[in-house]
């Protein structure tokens, strides 16, 4: 083979190409579109051989200090065969590091863990890193599966907790406008507050909710115009993947959660969908909810990185230490938020009483300037 990588500027002939490889929403032009607003650069390429594209993958670039340069990231990426893949990631690590001067090309693939690809990666140069953004232990549900198949892997509990949901008169359904999108982050906001996780600022998911347009459905709980309850994912072909979710405190009370979650399972069925994704399994209570909806877990390749600089081992050592500052400061993002619009009120109130002392805080000082 005679490979080459060849830049992809034409949106519809990229999307086309992620569908036609099976790949991750996270590598449709939308997405791109969204990390380029918010402080990456985005560089899509085909791997071809001639007029044949063997792979393609989305890269997001991220500028680092001086003397590292940047980074290179791949989020559920690349996408070809595990036949093809040291040859395309060969290629890709060759392309980072002339066009990019990247110290590394790091991925996340949407390949099994222990699978043939596995192989194809270290083959490549690829070594495992934990440097990790994109979780790789998850829960992914085969949606070929009927209805019954799907419930008899769910807790019993959940069954009937689905089952009361869907005979309420709550209505399951997309979100459909800006406006009910700002009842999503304001529920958001919400959960972020009770469950202690930090969140992104609001413009942020508009531009999800723009950028990617039908890949971004948002499957809402809704009671008359008002929400409970979503699950907010990002989908494309093969794959539905969740971004968010959140519940009121009404919600829980009626458990609505459960019945969204199921609508958003039946709504990416409909769609064409064949794998579901929750997008990551942690120790703690969102993934215990998660848990109720199957009986086993899958374990993705996880983080790999092919050093492309003779500073890759300093930038290794220091990068987990810099990403935790940064998950720390935006986990108290939401606490200072709150503090700052309870001080604003404050501070109205406080106004007309400075107004007023004002005048005399002025003749005070006229006559000490006159001394």
């Amino acid at each position: 083979m005679s490979l080459a990588v060849v830049p992809c500027t034409d949106r519809a002939v990229w999307d086309g190409h992620v569908d036609r490889l099976q790949g991750h929403p996270q590598q449709l032009w939308g997405w791109g579109e969204t990390k380029a607003m918010h402080g990456w650069s985005v560089d899509r390429v085909l791997v071809a051989d001639g007029e044949n594209v063997l792979g393609c993958a989305q890269l997001l670039i991220r500028r680092l200090p001086l003397p590292f340069r940047a980074l290179v990231y791949v989020p559920r990426g690349p996408m070809c065969t595990a036949e093809n893949a040291t040859a395309v990631l060969e290629q890709l690590a060759a392309y980072a590091a002339s066009r990019h001067r990247g110290v590394a090309l790091s991925i996340e693939p949407d390949w099994d863990a222990e699978s043939p690809y596995e192989g194809a990666v270290a083959a490549a140069g690829f070594k495992p890193s934990v440097n990790t953004v994109l979780i790789p232990r998850t829960l992914i549900l085969d949606l070929a599966k009927t209805d019954d198949e799907l419930m008899a892997d769910m807790s019993k509990s959940t069954r009937a907790n689905i089952r009361k949901a869907m005979r309420s008169e709550v209505e399951f359904r997309k979100v459909q406008s800006a406006a009910e999108l700002e009842q999503v982050l304001g529920i958001y906001h919400e959960t972020a507050a009770r469950a202690g996780f930090g969140i992104h600022e609001d413009q942020y998911y508009r531009d999800i909710f723009t950028n990617l347009g039908e890949g971004s459905p948002i499957i809402g709980a809704f009671d008359g115009g008002r929400l409970l309850a979503f699950v907010w994912l990002s989908r494309s072909g093969a794959t539905a993947f969740e971004l968010y979710g959140g519940v009121s405190a009404d919600g829980q009370k009626q458990r609505v959660n459960y019945g969204v979650k199921w609508a958003a399972l039946q709504a990416m069925r409909a769609d064409g969908c064949g794998r579901y994704d929750f997008n990551g399994l942690l120790n703690d209570g969102i993934s215990d909810f998660k848990k109720q909806f199957a009986k086993h877990e899958n374990m993705l390749m996880g983080t790999w990185e092919r050093p492309l600089s003779p500073l890759y081992p300093v930038y290794a050592k220091a990068m987990p230490a810099a990403r935790k500052g940064l998950q720390a400061a935006r986990k108290a993002l939401p606490a200072a938020r709150r503090g700052l619009q309870n001080a604003v009120p404050a501070a109205r109130r406080a106004l007309p009483a400075a107004r007023q002392a004002l005048p005399a805080a002025r003749q005070a000082l006229a006559k000490v300037t006159r001394r």
